[in-house]
């Protein structure tokens, strides 16, 4: 394969090295042949893989990006539970506070806080000997005066915070704590709704349309969920919300990368999904700041309306707009980039390009693709990533949840827990190569097990250590799960590669639906949650041991060559640029 340069398309050029830079973009052009995808990488070699024209569309697509992560997980502050206790008549006044003196004897303290849901009984013999004194503000405040028995106290409590949730506002607390859970549940059960139906409304009318619709949808539900005046209508819209606007983060990845050049793509990959991370830690601080849940909610949603902007400012993805046979209006949007990165565009190359798409679309006639086949040649490969998937959605978004339940600021743990992603995310850039996808893989994993396991044997009131170990497990499975997107993609052959790989992140969903239930564990041990997510860390970990490598190894493109992965050894680079790749062209996976 020809070497490829990139020039620099993001700045202004001297007229005089204009030229020059146009005969070594010419060169690049030479390795493409064959199909439309081959022929628009060409193009965007010679204007310009990622110049200024990108980076501004960049930009703009990393916003909806932050918006998604506001939107999917907002319920971990909007549906939390707060810190509270039990009132207690004899003892507790308007003025009292939710620490005071006399708790040790009024009200159980477990797991390194008082009891949210019990209080001691009081000794009514001992009361009933003093009845003269009849004033409730103090008088039988005493430990005399309290058994060892505990009883609930019913919808009674005393707040340490000025918080205000669902949770407040409705009267959901203690035996009722599952319906805050179900908020995260039916939050994901939306997004498995919504995904595969946005991917078909995003494939038939386009990419810039669905995501200006899909986010301006999400804004103006998640704005009349603000408004809810009862549980019920809370649900219904959460469960909408995430139905039209879990397409964000897929629909804004696609749309980012399908117009940078074919060098650039993992680094494009990889930024952009740092900014749903950094989403994550700005809710964190946003939910610091504004602690009623339906204000929170309307700080987060309002600003996500002007989305509908999109559809004058953003421009529709080339790739859609051949594949649709609007040929025009993909080479009008080729031309202003070349003109916006100060690059020349050559109209004989733009009419080859739609002469090949031309080609293309009238032969389209594919055969169905042979799943059933597949899935009976891959059953082993299949199951054993359908569980890879399912652990990874589990324990990442498990984490999430879980990290306001540390000791310390909530708002903070859930912030670092967001920072920490971004090494996560950058990580497998530098070990997938060097070590190989699945020992990666294989090691991150464990590592998270290794790091839950441990924080189980760490006291309660070791803070430090607790949060050592969870922001340490947090990044090793955000390390895990971006080489695992990699990697499914790599293990099946080219016609049935989207299918499993939908069919594989489909069964991981089931995961997330039930990662808002595990807080609910830790009611009946403090490290339940912990211990879940190393046993299957460690299990599913061991097991990424049986898929075959696929670091420096051409993307299989028939089911044969998937099978023969474990037996094959890395081809060198005389044979990489002999052997044809999908699309007519070589494609190394390490690229």
């Amino acid at each position: 394969m020809t070497r490829q340069k990139e020039g620099d398309g993001g700045s202004p050029r001297n007229p005089r090295t204009n030229g020059h830079a146009d005969t070594e973009a010419a060169k690049e052009t030479q390795t493409a042949a064959g199909d439309d995808d081959n022929s628009l990488d060409a193009i965007l070699v010679r204007i310009g893989q990622f110049g200024r024209y990108q980076i501004i569309n960049y930009v703009l697509l990393c916003v909806p990006m932050l918006f998604n992560a506001f939107f999917s997980i907002s319920y971990v502050f909007t549906a939390s539970t707060v810190v509270q206790r039990c009132n207690v008549s004899q003892c507790d006044s308007p003025s009292s506070l939710y620490e005071e003196d006399w708790l040790n004897f009024t009200v159980p303290y477990k797991n390194s806080a008082w009891d949210s849901c019990n209080r001691y009984v009081a000794n009514d013999t001992a009361i009933a000997s003093f009845l003269p004194y009849t004033d409730p503000s103090g008088e039988f405040c005493a430990k005399e005066y309290f058994t060892n028995q505990t009883e609930t106290c019913g919808h009674d409590f005393k707040f340490r915070d000025e918080e205000k949730t669902i949770s407040t506002e409705f009267g959901i607390y203690c035996k009722d704590d599952w319906k805050l859970s179900m908020v995260g549940t039916i939050n994901n059960v939306g997004q498995f709704v919504g995904i595969p139906l946005g991917g078909f409304f995003a494939d038939r009318y386009g990419r810039r349309t669905m995501l200006a619709v899909a986010g301006t949808l999400s804004a103006f539900m998640g704005i009349i969920r603000s408004l809810s005046p009862n549980y019920s209508m809370f649900m219904v819209f959460e469960f909408l919300d995430m139905a039209v606007g879990s397409t964000l983060f897929p629909t804004a990845f696609l749309l980012a990368i399908e117009l940078v050049g074919p060098k650039r793509r993992v680094a494009a990959a990889t930024i952009i999904t740092i900014f749903y991370a950094v989403g994550e830690a700005f809710l964190g601080f946003l939910a610091s700041q504004v602690q009623d849940w339906r204000w929170l909610l309307r700080v987060l949603y309002t600003p996500a309306v002007l989305q509908i902007l999109f559809l004058w400012i953003l421009p529709e993805s080339v790739r859609w707009l051949l594949s649709q046979g609007s040929e025009e209006k993909a080479a009008d949007v080729l031309r202003r980039a070349a003109r916006i990165n100060k690059r020349s565009l050559p109209e004989e190359q733009v009419e080859e390009l739609l002469a090949s798409n031309r080609q293309k679309l009238g032969q389209t006639n594919e055969s169905q693709y042979p799943i059933m086949r597949a899935v009976r040649f891959f059953a082993l490969r299949i199951a054993n990533c359908c569980l890879c998937w399912f652990t990874h959605t589990l324990i990442a978004l498990g984490l999430s949840l879980n990290s306001v339940n540390l000791g310390g600021n909530k708002y903070t743990n859930f912030m670092l827990n967001g920072f920490i992603q971004i090494p996560g995310l950058l990580l497998p850039l530098v070990i997938m190569d060097r070590i190989g996808r699945r020992y990666s893989l294989c090691a991150s994993m464990l590592l998270c097990a290794i790091c839950m396991g441990a924080s189980a044997g760490v006291g309660e009131d070791n803070y430090a250590g607790s949060l050592t170990l969870f922001l340490i497990g947090k990044l090793a499975i955000t390390c895990s799960f971006q080489i695992l997107y990699f990697f499914t993609s790599e293990i099946f052959p080219t016609n049935v590669r989207n299918s499993l790989l939908s069919l594989c992140s489909m069964v991981g969903r089931i995961g997330s639906m039930l990662a808002p239930q595990t807080p609910l564990l830790a009611k009946y041990y403090i490290y339940a949650p912990q211990i879940l997510f190393a046993t299957f860390a460690l299990i599913s970990g061991f097991l990424t041991l049986g898929f075959p490598e696929t670091a420096d190894k051409v993307l299989p493109t028939t089911m044969e060559e998937a099978r023969d992965l474990n037996l094959a050894r890395g081809r060198n680079q005389e044979e990489q640029q002999r052997q044809p790749a999908e699309g007519g062209a070589t494609h190394k996976v390490s690229q």
